[in-house]
């Protein structure tokens, strides 16, 4: 390790999920990055995690005990470490090849930069691709209408996270996005156009499973921070409220958009008490397309 080769430290927290960390902990040692750091903190899994963490002997170190859910568990794994630069990768996501070489790289290149992030994947339970993930060049204007950084493609420095705060144990569904916007205020964050990680979605997963809890958490975390919630998740609540819906016919499709309208604009309401003129044109532009996705299927 020198000052060109920071040591980087990557925790995985996992609790269960035997059937993904394999390919987590492989795509991990299998990058081309000399000074790399790893630890998984498991949360007592009863599946077979922890043999097949045993099968990988002194190349991983890992800890398998009761924990404070996984912002604890990345939280404790960060503590225990010794890198200048910290990331986390959950069991279930994977590292694409010269991940951490491209990001320690951006450090480089931006050593006012205080985060890395990158482009990724959304991958299905077999690890296919099924499309990218939304990433943007960074704007702190659209943090807060949505959640554009990847998180498995994230990097950040040890500085930083001890100047901001470690992981929010209290959240259960946007740690990462708190930690962004916490340490957005403080730092700035250098986009790499590398596609350098995927994350797998599958039913098992917190933010697929539970998709209204997951978007009612980020209201009451974007509301703390900004002291107003974005129309735009007010709107992705009332889609995870309404769920998959058989909209087959112009009526069902009506009452859907109908529905989708009446609660963005009731938990937009209840969130912020008071609705911007630019809002009510965001929303008539919603209810047009809407309006206009009926007649299509109707015709």
């Amino acid at each position: 390790m020198t000052a060109m080769e920071p040591l980087v430290t990557i925790v995985t927290p996992s609790l269960n999920q035997g059937r993904f960390i394999r390919e987590t902990i492989d795509s991990v040692l299998g990058q081309t990055y000399p000074a790399i750091e790893y630890l998984v903190v498991d949360g007592g899994s009863t599946d077979d995690t922890l043999e097949i963490l045993r099968q990988y002997g002194n190349r991983v170190r890992w800890v398998s005990e009761p924990d404070r859910g996984q912002a604890g568990a990345i939280n404790k794994g960060w503590r225990s470490g010794r890198g200048s630069i910290v990331a986390y990768l959950n069991s279930d996501d994977t590292y694409l090849p010269l991940a951490v070489e491209r990001a320690v790289a951006c450090f480089a290149r931006d050593p006012s930069a205080g985060a890395v992030y990158g482009e990724g994947y959304h991958v299905d339970e077999l690890g296919r691709i099924l499309d990218r993930y939304p990433t943007e060049p960074f704007s702190m204007d659209r943090l807060e209408e949505t959640c554009f950084i990847c998180q498995p493609t994230v990097f950040l420095r040890r500085e930083l996270v001890e100047r901001v705060g470690y992981l929010d144990e209290s959240l259960q569904y946007s740690l990462d996005y708190d930690l962004w916007i916490r340490a957005a205020r403080v730092a700035r964050f250098a986009f790499t156009p590398h596609y350098l990680a995927t994350t797998r979605l599958h039913a098992e997963t917190k933010t697929f499973g539970q998709r209204v809890a997951v978007h009612a958490e980020i209201m009451r975390m974007v509301r703390h921070h900004f002291g107003y919630v974005a129309p735009s998740w007010a709107y992705a609540y009332a889609h995870a409220v309404l769920g998959p819906r058989d909209r087959s016919t112009r009526w069902r499709e009506t009452r859907f958009v109908v529905s989708l309208l009446a609660i963005s604009l009731y938990e937009f309401l209840r969130q912020n008490r008071r609705i911007p003129r630019v809002t009510w044109k965001r929303w008539a532009g919603w209810l047009r397309h809407g309006r206009s996705r009926v007649r299509g299927k109707s015709a």
